[in-house]
């Protein structure tokens, strides 16, 4: 998927980095991904460790990264996926408030490819109302969904705006296609909770952080992810964009990323923590690295890449991401 702030192409980096820093055997150490978004990073890391934890306070991440560890075997995903994409498309939800043609008059989807998407997401959820699936197959095909809908949005990679006119890929029609899927069974468990109460509770070897780095707040950007994952139908979308209500996390706001990260890092009972945040973010390099050098050993490597491109609105076209680690005493 196109996500804001993916480390897919950071992948190679961010795991070389984190096994030369651990020792490189990393088979009898758990992983911990706070802020997991689609799940990237931990997805590298989970045939390489003995248990991994995800965790995201976006519904939508929980669907992704829940069906990433799906047991519903390959035969039977197939033949849902066969029966989805055959169904007529109807004039729903995602139709009225999302779609061309619908009556709010949003321009995120086509007509048809709204109407497919209402008449996909009802299936499934009367399947399982139904007891005609389960929960495992459930969540994967919601999942399938997402995955399929991004591909032909008429958007710029994210969800707080929409084009003004459709574009040649929005014109395509959707498809279900399988995901991608984890090729190592191993201890998982999937959270979806504020990641400052859960730090409490958890425990572990090696902790990433991924957390935002500036106002750009992941609720707003993927409203529509959320929506479609729970086709809560009753709720009123506002404005222009049809969003929903949420609440602004501690890291998108000046004033309070700081003593956010410092709080989350001092409370973690992890020996191994690393950071990614980029050289726009909200606290700098320099005071990333006096709050860590406080609680143990600190180091860091950084690496450019091109900006992601629906951002790329000023002169400089690349930027710079740095990992921190904190080895703590």
């Amino acid at each position: 998927m196109n996500y804001l702030g993916s480390k897919i192409r950071l992948s190679g980096f961010i795991y070389n980095e984190v096994s030369n820093m651990t020792g490189h055997n990393l088979d009898d150490r758990s992983f911990c991904d706070l802020f997991a978004g689609t799940g990237t990073v931990g997805n590298i890391f989970h045939s390489k460790v003995k248990s991994i934890v995800y965790n995201d306070r976006e519904y939508y991440s929980l669907i992704l990264n829940t069906a990433f560890y799906s047991d519903v075997s390959e035969a039977q995903y197939l033949t849902m996926l066969q029966e989805l994409n055959r169904l007529e498309g109807v004039e729903g939800f995602v139709f009225q408030e999302y779609s061309e043609s619908g009556s709010a008059g949003r321009l995120y989807f086509s007509a048809h490819n709204g109407k497919k998407i209402d008449a996909i997401r009802l299936h499934i959820e009367d399947l399982y109302q139904n007891s005609d699936i389960s929960e495992d197959l459930y969540v994967l095909l919601i999942a399938t969904l997402l995955v399929a809908l991004d591909k032909i949005a008429n958007t710029a990679s994210i969800y707080c705006a929409f084009l003004k006119q459709l574009k040649k890929t929005a014109l395509f029609d959707i498809e279900l296609l399988p995901i991608k899927r984890a090729l190592k069974k191993v201890r998982y468990k999937v959270y979806r909770e504020d990641s400052s109460v859960l730090i409490k509770n958890l425990k572990g070897d090696i902790l990433y952080l991924d957390p935002p780095y500036n106002g750009r707040e992941y609720g707003s950007y993927y409203h529509l992810l959320n929506t479609i994952s729970s086709y809560d139908t009753q709720f009123q979308p506002k404005g222009i964009t049809g969003s929903r209500n949420y609440e602004t996390s501690r890291f998108c706001r000046k004033k309070e990323a700081e003593k956010a990260l410092f709080e989350l890092i001092d409370k973690a009972d992890f020996k191994y923590i690393f950071l990614s945040y980029n050289n726009e973010g909200f606290i700098p390099p320099f005071r990333i690295k006096e709050m860590m050098t406080g609680l143990g050993h600190y180091q860091y490597s950084s690496i450019r890449y091109p900006k992601f491109k629906s951002l790329r609105n000023d002169s400089r076209s690349y930027t710079e991401e740095y990992l921190h680690c904190l080895i703590k005493d």
